[in-house]
């Protein structure tokens, strides 16, 4: 009896499939329906409907306030730096090279280790203050990560110093891209270098444009390593983002079925960004 052509490729894909659906799909599917339950974690979970939903858009909307601010701080901070970075790296510079390498060396490091070290920059003690005050700046001094004013900024910034370099490399790509003739031809058209750059290059960057600002969308509502290590979500909840939430709500409260509600909508967040991304991208390229 002859197999189908078909058979092979599919007797490769089943074993895979299988640990997929046991190991990933079917615990995401019951994470997914314990958002529906009132559950502990310890007793028999009890079914609730939309009501963790609702007590979340009750209670939790100063945590999805505080993660659009910073998303929106990240997302327009990075991409801007590193499209400067990118700009400025591109072609002329001889130390370029060397540059990009240290400029992307952040990147490669673990966000947690990174987060540590501005920790004892940034702290009361640190040597941030103490360089204000040594330059007769002491006004300036104050408990970064202590505040609610400075925190949430704090942390934003520090993102940006670790990923703006992976964002160079992005609009690197697309800088390099851009044809030196059309520049030229413009330059002796008598236009300057903000008109070449806006009428020529950044037109050029929309595709890099639209995917550095997809990524980073995505890695500032998924933050979580950053802000548990810097401020834990303090002062008073000040920096809790819905990554830190579902967390606290999970394993320091221990209300599983309330936090997996949360992940659920933090999950249907990102989904929905990535597509607008990904058609506003398309869109571009039509």
């Amino acid at each position: 009896m002859m197999r189908s052509p078909r058979t092979v490729p599919w007797a490769f894909v089943a074993p895979a499939a299988v640990l997929t659906l046991l190991l990933l799909l079917g615990p995401s599917l019951l994470g997914g329906l314990s958002a529906f339950t009132d559950w502990d974690g310890l007793t028999a979970p009890s079914w609730v409907g939309l009501a963790n939903f609702g007590e979340f858009f009750g209670e939790g909307s100063h945590v999805v306030a505080q993660t659009l601010v910073l998303a929106a701080l990240y997302v327009v901070g990075v991409n801007a730096v590193g499209l400067g970075l990118a700009l400025g790296l591109a072609r002329t510079l001889r130390t370029r090279h060397v540059l990009r390498a240290l400029f992307l060396v952040p990147a490669v490091v673990s966000p947690l280790v990174v987060a540590y070290i501005w920790k004892f920059i940034l702290d009361v003690d640190g040597p941030l203050n103490e360089l204000l005050e040594g330059t007769g700046l002491a006004s300036f001094a104050q408990p970064w990560l202590g505040q609610r004013n400075t925190a949430l900024v704090a942390v934003v910034i520090v993102m940006i110093w670790q990923f703006s370099g992976y964002h160079m490399l992005i609009y690197l790509a697309g800088v390099q891209s851009v044809q030196d003739e059309l520049l030229e031809a413009a330059h002796v058209d008598g236009a300057g270098p903000w008109r070449r750059f806006r009428d020529i290059t950044l037109p050029l960057l929309r595709p890099a444009v639209a995917i550095g600002t997809a990524l980073s969308t995505i890695s500032a509502f998924m933050l979580f390593d950053q802000v548990m290590a810097l401020t834990g979500g303090g002062p008073a909840g000040g920096t809790d983002t819905l990554g830190t939430y579902v967390y606290k709500q999970a394993f320091v409260n221990g209300r599983y079925g309330y936090s997996a509600a949360v992940a659920l909508l933090l999950v249907a967040g990102v989904c929905l960004a990535a597509l607008v991304q990904v058609r506003g991208l398309r869109g571009r390229r039509a």
